[in-house]
């Protein structure tokens, strides 16, 4: 007589219910469920739809994305639309492309891929439904381990968190175990894929799960769920951690002198003893989003920008992050966006003839040349745009005469003589850009405006004195804005 199969003693639609309650998601937002198409999910996908019967007050969508690394992902989007019917719920299918390459990981590459495609159709105050379960926690906590990780790290998965400009990540099934739900799938004939590269051990979650896990549960079989409870201690002291740091993080954030964005003041962080500077450099690289880093990492930025003798050059790569050090403060910036936004050209011919001819200008007014602005590109994410004003309330800079070329450069020599409209005396660029408190890496990226070879302005900073409007006409007021 063959064993019988217990029936799991959870409810799916009662799990999600419980979440959704948890992040207070209001009616009319949208419940996002990431559907693989595999066993997690599938399970997920029911539980789903019979909550969706009972709660018409949510919007719904099923996401699967098609990553197109393997020979059946055809048939699994297929699989993934037939039962999306069946389950009565609406289902978008997103293809991606995942970046493959000597020094990328698959498993992450995929990852990014998949969460960019899903969130790119979700708004704020959205739940996104993910089928992690209770072995899911206890591999993220292994990896953790294996990571050298915190207690932030080993805090793992919550069953609910905001994510991404107040969206919502709900995971019902983080409770349950893998065996609950292969249960379930059973006992209710619920059809799913069988992804092969599951099989792979030389994934790190796959070696968890194929030959590491087993061995665990065997020796001690509640080792997934005292994980997860160590996990949320993790996450409780964490918690204290991170308002602690909330509080005091703030008077170390200065704006820059010029221009966006803020540097790290450490003067007064030399006072803190050694955990707090590593708590609050880390609460800083995590405000402005970049990624973690090790505590070796850390440890190492911290010697360099703390001990290091006042006048060296501070230029640090730890990953995508570089970190660099003037007159006592730091600055964070991406490698990969500094790369992306270096200058092409060094100069960009401007014929304004057209533009000003077409520009309709009154007096008191400040208004757009032409339809639209002109934008001159010096990169990613900055524009000069240039506007023509005739309120005599703005500085403005003279019309060109028709014999005199109009050209945005950048990297002006240091030993370029300024005079500029707001200070008495003229002075050499590089130390005008000493006066200003602009940081060496910044200053090339600032834009001149020459008329033929002589210098106009640079633009944010000064107009030079020959070509300031004097009287009420109109003008030109040149700014640099972010790119939407």
């Amino acid at each position: 007589m063959s064993k019988r199969t217990p029936v799991p003693d959870f409810d799916v639609s009662s799990l999600i219910a419980d979440c959704v309650a948890k992040a207070s998601v209001d009616s009319g937002s949208q419940l996002v469920l990431a559907y693989s198409g595999g066993v997690d999910s599938e399970v997920l996908a029911l539980g789903l739809a019979n909550f969706a019967r009972d709660n018409p007050q949510y919007r719904y969508l099923l996401v699967h994305v098609h990553h197109g690394l393997s020979s059946n992902a055809d048939a699994w989007a297929a699989h993934c639309q037939s039962q999306a019917a069946k389950y009565n719920l609406p289902i978008e299918i997103k293809r991606v492309e995942v970046k493959i390459g000597p020094r990328l990981s698959i498993e992450a590459q995929a990852r990014n891929a998949r969460y960019e495609a899903i969130t790119s159709l979700m708004a704020a105050g959205d739940g996104l439904l993910t089928a992690h379960h209770l072995d899911d926690q206890l591999e993220t906590v292994l990896l953790a381990l294996k990571r050298g990780l915190g207690p932030k790290g080993l805090s793992a998965m919550g069953e609910v968190q905001t994510f991404d400009n107040n969206k919502q990540l709900l995971r019902p099934l983080l409770s349950i175990s893998r065996e609950q739900i292969e249960s379930l799938a059973a006992s209710q004939a619920i059809v799913h894929i069988e992804d092969e590269s599951n099989q792979d051990s030389k994934f790190d979650r796959n070696f968890l799960r194929l030959e590491i896990i087993p061995k665990l549960k065997a020796r001690w079989s509640s080792i997934a769920v005292t994980a997860s409870r160590s996990a949320a201690l993790c996450a409780q002291q964490q918690a204290v951690i991170d308002e602690e740091v909330s509080k005091r993080l703030p008077s170390y954030i200065v704006p820059v002198s010029q221009g966006n964005g803020t540097a790290f003041e450490l003067s007064d962080l030399s006072e803190q003893d050694l955990n707090w500077q590593l708590l609050l450099l880390r609460g800083y690289i995590e405000y402005l989003g970049f990624a973690p880093l090790s505590q070796v990492q850390l440890e190492q930025a911290l010697y360099q920008l703390l001990d290091a003798k006042p006048d060296a050059k501070i230029e640090l790569r730890l990953g995508d992050t570089l970190i660099r050090r003037f007159r006592g403060r730091a600055y964070l910036s991406s490698v990969e966006a500094e790369h992306a936004e270096r200058i092409a050209k060094s100069v960009f011919e401007l014929d304004l003839t057209s533009l000003l001819s077409s520009a309709s200008v009154r007096a008191g007014e400040c208004v757009k040349a032409g339809n639209a602005e002109t934008r001159l590109g010096f990169g990613v994410s900055e524009l000069a745009t240039l506007w023509v004003c005739s309120s005599a309330k703005s500085d403005r800079v003279r019309f060109p005469n028709t014999d005199e070329k109009v050209s945005v450069r950048f990297s002006v020599a240091g030993s370029t003589r300024c005079s500029p409209h707001n200070r008495q005396k003229g002075r050499e660029l590089k130390k005008l850009w000493q006066e200003y408190g602009i940081p060496p890496w910044e200053r090339e990226k600032v834009p001149f405006i020459f008329y033929n070879d002589v210098l106009v302005c640079a633009v944010g900073y000064w107009i030079e004195k020959a070509f300031i409007c004097r009287d009420v006409s109109a003008g030109l007021s040149f700014k640099v804005v972010a790119s939407n």
